[in-house]
């Protein structure tokens, strides 16, 4: 596990990883990116900077569950949660995650299946 700096659409967060989150992160350009980790616990986040405000706090940002929902978002893969981490301060989105899960496990999810 390692402290990593998490891109967001409305600034930053650092939070200790594990070498499979790190992975999940890195996009290939450089940065890594908050939204591709999921939610993260909040005990595992340090700090956070928010562009509004142009500061960085050294506490975790706020976790604001948008939306709990069961939907169904391809074959065999279900949107369990969707929230945002907002900003201590003024509130403002530093960025976003999902969770999801599979319905079968053993399932294949995002395969495509020609019609017959």
């Amino acid at each position: 596990m390692g402290e990593f700096k998490l891109q967001g659409s409305g600034g930053y967060i650092i939070a200790d990883l594990t070498e499979e989150q790190a992975k999940k992160a890195d996009l290939g350009v450089g940065k890594l990116f908050l939204a591709p980790v999921g939610k993260l616990e909040e005990q595992k986040m340090s700090k956070h900077y928010c562009k509004k405000c142009e500061a960085e706090f050294s506490n975790p940002p706020k976790i604001h569950l948008e939306e709990n929902t069961d939907e169904q978002v391809a074959d065999n893969l279900i949107l369990v949660e969707r929230g945002q981490y907002t900003c201590q301060q003024c509130s403002s989105v530093i960025g976003e995650y999902r969770v999801f899960k599979k319905q079968d496990e053993s399932g294949e999810v995002g395969k495509a299946r020609p019609s017959q």
